[in-house]
């Protein structure tokens, strides 16, 4: 007689948002997690490094996680492992060869120990008490991703880790002969990547941007090529050390993302050719035409080579006005501005600069567009669909093409981060909420940057912080001296005295009379004084600068 269980989906990021991408499969006492991402903040963050999952229905239920499935090594899908071993028992953690020398690196650069990290393929078969786990290749823009199939005595569940269908790629091709032999055993729940769900058709090959790039080396042969380029892209890397070595040219590297993934990449056997790499003082002793320079910078940062490289503050290159510039690369959504500036001060600088563009395949994403998440329905055939790894618009689109693939519509499940599907007899049915909120780092603290903290920082960006500096002697109940104004981000002093003064008279009132009620003491003056200065900049100003009161008690 079959036990009464059942299988719980719990999802702690990666819905409605691209990045820290997180969720476990739960059956009866064994909890299988399924990669930890971390995402990195908007602008409307201040001071805050990285945002986490939630980590809290791990925390409460410990002694019955398993193990940690990493699908493959891009941030939004191992970001967070450093962070999360340190808070959780994590038993072990199985990632693709490629993930996993990541992982190591990112934990030796933290100095934590981590002995329980091991490899997969595709050939192997994991079983956690109920739970039967194994993998299939996918091809995406980082080695050795995969898919994962999770098997219960309550059904089959299969996610996709990112991927896309691509017949000519760089590196493997996905294993359409797998999936569909998963598809005829019965797939229950489908969670699949939706990142380009808005897209029409099928993305570009990456062996189309290869023969793209290799014409604009041969078109440039003259001159010095820079390419920026996503660090985590290590098949468009492969292609670019292959171009490099067929045109002759040698390789000098900027950015210590990027000298990290290559290095890995060389040491895995996933890029060749490194006796072409060159250190920037060997660079400079070459002609243009020997020369390409690989960096970082494709989304504007500001410290990133490209662009220090731009504003002509790098300190080993000096961009010259032959300069061939490429960005294979798209922009990420909120950095179409940063990109632009970085682009213009390019320009400034003389040089020529390539984008990718209707015309010119300078990049392909490493994700499916709508007509592969079609094949991949067709191949798979799920009889339920939970849309992952999206923005709300990107996860309902997907749940429609699902709909237009013969998924009822009924079965489709568009969640949020920590929303839960149970799945009992191949049912799939809503199941209850956890805690799935946004986590902050700033610095070495987690978790401790709250929405309080969040706006007085947003204040002091846009407004400013105003100090009244209070000298007093509490006992006699008597100010000594006429409060004194400083600012910071607010106005400047020297150029604003009418201001000052008429706020240094107005804190002195609000002082004096509150000094006359004898249950005065130190936290009623400070809540006396900002409630009534508050009101009295704004009419002033209009801005609502934070105000700091410091007190000092002078005993005569």
């Amino acid at each position: 007689m079959k036990e009464n269980t059942e299988t719980k989906v719990i999802v702690l990021g990666g819905l409605g948002e691209i990045g820290k991408n997180m969720y476990c499969v739960m059956h009866n006492d064994a909890i299988v997690i399924i990669d930890a991402g971390v995402s990195f903040p908007e602008n409307d963050l201040m001071g805050v490094d990285y945002v986490l999952p939630d980590f809290t229905f791990l925390k409460e239920n410990e002694d019955k996680i398993q193990a940690l499935l990493i699908t493959h090594g891009h941030e939004d899908h191992i970001g967070s492992i450093p962070f999360l071993i340190q808070q959780v028992n994590i038993p072990a953690i199985y990632a693709p060869n490629h993930a996993k020398q990541l992982i190591a690196k990112k934990l030796e650069d933290r100095n934590l120990r981590f002995d329980n990290l091991f490899v997969y393929d595709e050939k192997t078969r994991l079983k956690f008490k109920d739970i039967e786990v194994e993998f299939f290749v996918m091809t995406h823009s980082i080695p050795d991703s995969h898919g994962i199939s999770l098997k219960t005595p309550d059904g089959r569940i299969i996610t996709t880790g990112d991927y896309k269908f691509d017949l000519t790629p760089i590196g493997p091709m996905s294993n359409l002969h797998k999936m569909t032999t998963l598809g005829e055993d019965g797939v229950d729940l489908l969670i699949s990547d939706s990142t380009n769900a808005l897209n029409e058709g099928f993305s570009s090959s990456e062996s189309v941007v290869d023969e793209t790039l290799g014409e604009m080396f041969d078109r440039f042969s003259e001159n010095r090529i820079i390419i920026a380029t996503f660090a985590s892209n290590i098949y468009r890397i492969k292609h670019i050390f292959e171009t490099c070595y067929k045109h002759n040219r040698k390789i000098c590297i900027f950015g210590r993302s990027m000298e990290n993934n290559i290095s890995i990449s060389i040491d895995g056997g996933y890029i060749d050719h490194k006796e072409i790499l060159i250190t920037p003082e060997e660079a400079k002793n070459l002609r243009p035409k020997e020369v390409a320079i690989l960096c970082t910078g494709t989304q504007g940062e500001p410290l990133a080579a490209l662009s220090r490289m731009s504003s002509g503050t790098h300190k080993q290159i000096k961009l010259i006005p032959d300069d061939i510039v490429i960005f294979s690369s798209s922009a990420i959504p909120g950095n179409v501005l940063s990109i632009s500036r970085t682009i213009n001060q390019l320009y400034l600088q003389g040089v020529k600069v390539y984008t990718s563009s209707s015309l010119v395949d300078l990049h392909t994403s490493g994700h499916a567009n709508e007509e592969e998440i079609k094949l991949l329905f067709r191949l798979l055939k799920p009889k339920y669909l939970m849309p992952f790894h999206g923005e709300y618009r990107m996860l309902k689109k997907q749940a429609n093409i699902g709909i237009a693939c013969d998924i009822p519509k009924e079965n489709t499940f568009i969640l949020s981060n920590g929303d839960s599907l149970i799945l009992k007899d191949h049912v799939v049915t809503k199941g209850p909420e956890y805690p799935g909120q946004d986590i902050y780092v700033d610095g070495s603290r987690v978790g401790q940057i709250g929405g309080a903290v969040l706006k007085d920082r947003k204040i002091m960006a846009s407004d400013g912080i105003l100090v009244v500096i209070i000298n007093l002697n509490m006992k006699e109940r008597k100010l000594l001296i006429k409060p004194n104004i400083t600012t910071r981000g607010f106005i400047l002093v020297n150029e604003n005295e009418e201001l000052i003064k008429k706020i240094e008279n107005k804190a002195e009132q609000v002082i004096n009379e509150s000094l006359q009620d004898p249950k005065t003491n130190f936290i009623t003056l400070k809540g006396n004084l900002t409630e009534a200065l508050y009101p009295f900049i704004n009419n002033l100003t209009g801005r609502k600068p934070i105000i700091l009161p410091i007190i000092q008690d002078i005993k005569k």
